[in-house]
């Protein structure tokens, strides 16, 4: 047992539709009457692949005393699931920089006579197999004019204050005193090209990643204190369409049924050629 972050979920809000299952290769969750179950805490990896997958918010982070993580239980999970799951997993470890865990994988691969090219692939950045639509490669061929319009001469930035990122900023900084806050995932501004004019004008920016960023008890709390105490009018939360980004919609959401204060939250979704996909307050 050791301290940890692992999943937890609301079973109130659970409504046991099953998404979060196919969103976890690790085996870690299970419908069991209805609701979703973490049926294992020494399965669970912390890294909440999960969160984004749940349509409902029902899932969070919690840091607790739980089992320490057991490569070898996963892959036993994982393993009769066949080639595709396996990727999904080793994928996952790998974007996740989990290097002493993905070394594990391939040792305890090899022990079951799984000698496989996945290692090639993911260091030459393949995605081949993986279960995860966010990492699924795609080439975007058409251009984007509107009638034949072309940008001259420099467009201004919005962007009013540093830093941005979210371990990074204070919620008692001046910048989000009373302001509009834009919350945005790390891919959203690259992806939208009107991202300034459109998206940020007149909103204080903050940016996090809900894949990769680790410890999101600290983004709850800091979201906690920007809506108490830095007492912002709103917040837009824009997000990328793949389901692992839905984790930054769904820490705001527990982060704002947590306070007592009320503030209303749009989502915006972009996708991943730029258009947006919803623009609508929660």
């Amino acid at each position: 047992m050791s301290l940890r972050q692992i999943i937890k979920i609301d079973e109130d809000k659970c409504n046991g539709c099953g998404d979060c299952v196919s969103g976890c290769p690790e085996g870690a969750l299970q419908i069991i009457d209805g609701k979703a179950r973490l049926v294992g805490q020494s399965l669970c990896d912390g890294l909440g692949a999960c969160i984004g997958t749940c349509p409902q918010g029902a899932i969070t982070f919690e840091t607790t005393e739980a089992e320490d993580y057991d490569e070898r239980k996963v892959l036993e999970n994982i393993i009769p699931q066949g080639i595709n799951t396996i990727k999904a997993h080793m994928h996952h470890l790998k974007s996740h920089k989990q290097t002493e865990y993905f070394n594990q994988a391939i040792k305890i691969l090899r022990e079951h006579n799984i000698d496989l090219p996945i290692t090639r692939e993911l260091d030459d950045g393949g995605h081949t197999g993986c279960s995860c639509p966010g990492a699924a490669s795609q080439v975007f061929t058409q251009i984007k004019k509107q009638d034949g319009a072309q940008h001259t001469g420099t467009v201004p930035s919005e962007l009013t204050h540093w830093p941005l990122q979210l371990h990074l900023i204070s919620p008692t900084a001046p910048q989000y005193q009373n302001s509009d806050l834009l919350l945005a995932a790390d891919c959203v501004a690259f992806s939208y090209g009107d991202f300034h004019q459109k998206m940020l004008k007149g909103k204080s920016l903050i940016i996090a990643c809900p894949k990769l960023d680790s410890g999101q008890d600290i983004y709850i709390n800091k979201l906690m204190a920007l809506i108490e105490d830095a007492q912002v009018n709103t917040i837009t939360v824009a997000i990328m369409e793949v389901p692992c980004c839905r984790g930054l919609l769904a820490l705001t959401m527990q982060a704002a049924n947590l306070g007592k204060r009320k503030v209303p939250i749009k989502q915006v979704i972009v996708s991943r050629d730029g258009n947006i996909l919803e623009d609508s307050w929660i």
